[in-house]
């Protein structure tokens, strides 16, 4: 039998064993995702029981996240009839934390001439008074993508449930005499006010090859003018998709509306690379005046630059929660299966847990943290003292429900004689850690977290440092290893890989991982460095699922502290 054959069969009992039926058939109307009751929403092993995701179907890009009112609004891509892309509209769920999640109607959906062919991605801006206002891109019959306009019907709805399109929809249509591509005009961002009381927004777009945030200006949000250049472009990179920009502090961790500017504000700016498959930031300067974008020296404004995250994160969105006066970001994580298994399960994607942005100290990169809400969550704590693990050594960390958990744990070393030598031309850290998986041995390293693993070990996804020395410093390597994440189910099992600007004989070499059923997301160095892995194990799920510590280095390594907790299912949808 192919082995093709034989992990279908495999995938099909298991799903099968864990209450899936069949698809529930298509219907001729956008249903609210809350009141589906499809096999989705019963127990599966891919479920997950704290990330954001709806009962069923296709999602992708979040949308126009927002506060209004006290209330979180998160927007989403989403088809109402299958598991696949296709008849996009855009879902809507509130939440008062970030962490649970009701359901209501979809806010946009296809119903007029310049988005009949689907509702595309987009941005919320808060206009004065806090006025709400969403920014998306339409499909129109000749498959053009033009921008629109919605608003709220009724502001004193927190729910904000019922949203109205502009009359002056289209807002912007892309023109030959502009030299715009109307198959590469979308996703506008959110709006900022400049200092002449105009509005800005920019719309990702590509020409030749090139990559550009094109910027429009506006005085009353509804009639915007092109820019004669783009904030920003760059060769090569393609089509921008989904592209953000927000101001960060030099001495701040605090998050701030899109429309300030002045001393100790650097801007960041964000793009999709749809080609990659990838996004990339910058860090530079803003001049308000001229409306131009400088990245700071050091930045790469293309697919060798700086990633919010190094695993399967996609379609990202920020906003500005005025509430607690922090940057969050939310970003799409797609599946690594194929559509045919897609639909068997009956849904496809999901969301990342939202997380705190804010600029490092150092000013050369963004840091990222889980949003403190999550820890709600937690239940069920063990704490292990201090240890050390020696070289080939592993350590189970019981008490926690390792399908559905969040550690914390933190590694000191004390010799750093034998760490290996970085050779010159090891430059590509993806590729690094494919070469030097878990299982290969090195002098420091690799040592990390072994997760969704079955007891014996088989089967695992790990998430680890190695230590290399370059003359007289050492750079860290971190790396998420699916090779073993799944015995008998075949799909991508990448090796992820970052270089962490992190001096481990200075500072602390922690790792945090949330795990989900079928995600583990990392967080290496207090926020350095960020990897979302997709897993689908066949042996550690449910019960079956284990939590290791592990040193494959032939130098050992002290644990100096280890927490681990439990996580109780969240209220989505």
């Amino acid at each position: 039998m192919a082995k093709s054959c034989v992990w279908v069969i495999c995938l099909f009992s298991l799903l099968l064993g864990h209450g899936v039926l069949e698809l529930e058939a298509s219907q001729h109307e956008y249903r609210n995702p809350q009141s589906m009751q499809s096999q989705s929403s019963k127990r599966q092993p891919y479920r997950t029981a704290y990330h954001f995701q709806p009962p069923q179907n296709w999602m992708n890009d979040p949308n126009g996240p927002m506060i209004y009112k006290g209330i979180y609004h998160l927007f989403y891509q989403y088809n109402p009839y299958e598991a696949v892309w296709g008849n996009i509209v855009w879902a809507h769920s509130t939440s008062t934390d970030l962490v649970n999640w009701a359901a209501h109607p979809p806010a946009i959906y296809p119903s007029h001439p310049y988005d009949i062919n689907g509702c595309w991605s987009g941005s919320a801006t808060i206009l004065p008074g806090e006025k709400p206002a969403i920014l998306y891109t339409g499909i129109n019959p000749q498959n053009r993508q033009v921008q629109n306009l919605a608003m709220p019907k009724n502001l004193s709805d927190p729910f904000l449930i019922e949203w109205v399109k502009s009359p002056y929809n289209p807002i912007l249509i892309p023109t030959f005499e502009n030299n715009i591509d109307p198959s590469s005009f979308r996703d506008p961002t959110t709006a900022w006010l400049g200092p002449d009381g105009r509005w800005r927004m920019i719309i990702g777009s590509n020409r030749n090859g090139r990559g550009m945030a094109l910027l429009y200006r506006s005085k009353d949000f509804i009639h915007w003018k092109k820019a004669q250049h783009p904030l920003h472009s760059s060769k090569d990179t393609g089509m921008w998709e989904c592209p953000d920009f927000y101001p960060v502090s030099n001495s701040s961790k605090n998050g701030f509306d899109s429309s300030v500017i002045g001393s100790g504000i650097r801007h960041v700016l964000k793009a999709s690379l749809g080609g990659t498959g990838h996004e990339y930031y910058t860090v530079g300067t803003y001049n308000p005046e001229n409306d131009t974008y400088v990245p700071d020296k050091g930045f790469v404004d293309d697919s060798r630059g700086l990633r919010y995250d190094y695993g399967k994160f996609y379609g990202s969105k920020t906003f500005f929660d005025s509430a607690k006066n922090r940057r969050v970001l939310w970003g799409w994580i797609s599946e690594s299966t194929n559509a045919t298994i897609d639909l068997t399960k009956g849904w496809s994607g999901l969301q990342a847990i939202p997380r705190k942005l804010w600029l490092d100290k150092s000013g050369k990169q963004i840091m990222q943290w889980p949003v403190k809400e999550i820890e709600k969550l937690r239940t069920n704590q063990v704490n292990l003292p201090s240890k050390v693990l020696i070289g080939g050594s592993v350590l189970e960390v019981a008490g926690v429900t390792g399908s559905q958990a969040d550690v914390d744990i933190l590694f000191e070393i004390s010799d750093y004689e034998k760490a290996d030598v970085l050779d010159p031309s090891w430059t590509n850290p993806q590729e690094l850690c494919s070469r030097n998986g878990a299982s290969v041995k090195g002098g420091l390293g690799p040592f990390g977290l072994m997760v969704l693993a079955s007891k014996d070990l088989q089967e695992y996804t790990a998430v680890f440092f190695r230590i290399f020395k370059v003359q007289t410093n050492y750079v860290v390597l971190m790396c998420t290893d699916l090779s073993r994440s799944s015995l008998h189910l075949d799909y991508d099992k990448p090796t992820y890989g970052a270089f962490m600007d992190l001096d481990p004989v200075r500072e602390k070499l922690s790792l945090r991982s949330l795990i989900d059923h079928s995600i583990v997301e990392s967080f290496g160095g207090e926020g350095k460095a960020c990897f979302t892995a997709r897993v689908y194990p066949t042996m550690a799920i449910g019960d079956g699922a284990h939590l290791f510590a592990f040193n494959n280095g032939t130098e050992n390594v002290t644990i100096s502290s280890l927490t681990a907790w439990s996580m109780k299912k969240a209220q989505i949808n």
